[in-house]
């Protein structure tokens, strides 16, 4: 029972470690959305050679890659998914401080904030993820362009929040076995110093 109550915490850390490398992708990814010569990412926006013009949302310039528009809903997913990034990163630092403690009560207690932290994590992340898309189709019309796609990045970040989802899951299996390992551990330890006195 206890080899696999430690083999969750290890499979949600590695779950914790994955989601950081999904998102560090995702945020520097310039393919969360696509159109004919034309690439829009969180932080830059890029232009092929083959672009259609007039290009999209009015824009003007040549081939290459440029900052990304000014507009709320990209900045504001931008902030989730660099929150998500951060957050995720100390929950499973603190998951990874559960998995090396020796004592029962400071394991608990990284595992408890690890997960509040994670869901947290999970939430930014989600909130991110619908806001690009209702955004965006409040824009459709200035975008010129009939066929839109959004790309792997946008996939990528969908992964990470079901990576966090397992993770917290995984974090939560068997709460209730550590909880009552602590609290027996709390009284045997009151009984035993009440029969010394």
């Amino acid at each position: 029972m206890q080899q696999c109550h430690v083999g969750s915490k290890v499979i949600a850390f590695i779950c914790g470690m994955l989601v950081v490398v999904l998102m560090v992708m995702a945020l520097t990814s310039t393919d969360w959305l696509m159109a004919q010569g034309w690439r829009q990412g969180l932080f830059y926006h890029c232009i092929d050679n083959s672009a259609e013009r007039p290009l999209p949302f009015g824009l003007a310039g040549d081939p290459g890659c440029y900052r990304a528009r000014d507009v709320g809903y990209i900045r504001a997913t931008a902030a989730l998914c660099i929150i998500t990034l951060f957050t995720d990163a100390f929950a499973t630092l603190l998951t990874g401080l559960g998995l090396k403690s020796e004592d029962p009560e400071k394991k608990y207690k990284y595992y408890r904030l690890a997960v509040y932290i994670m869901l947290l994590s999970l939430i930014s992340v989600l909130v991110g993820l619908i806001i690009y898309p209702v955004c965006f189709a409040d824009e459709l019309a200035a975008g010129n362009r009939l066929l839109w796609e959004f790309g792997w990045a946008y996939g990528v970040g969908w992964g990470a929040s079901i990576f966090l989802f397992g993770a917290i899951v995984l974090l939560l299996c068997d709460k209730e076995s550590e909880e009552i390992y602590y609290k027996e551990r709390d009284i045997i330890q009151d009984n035993f110093i009440d029969e010394k006195a």
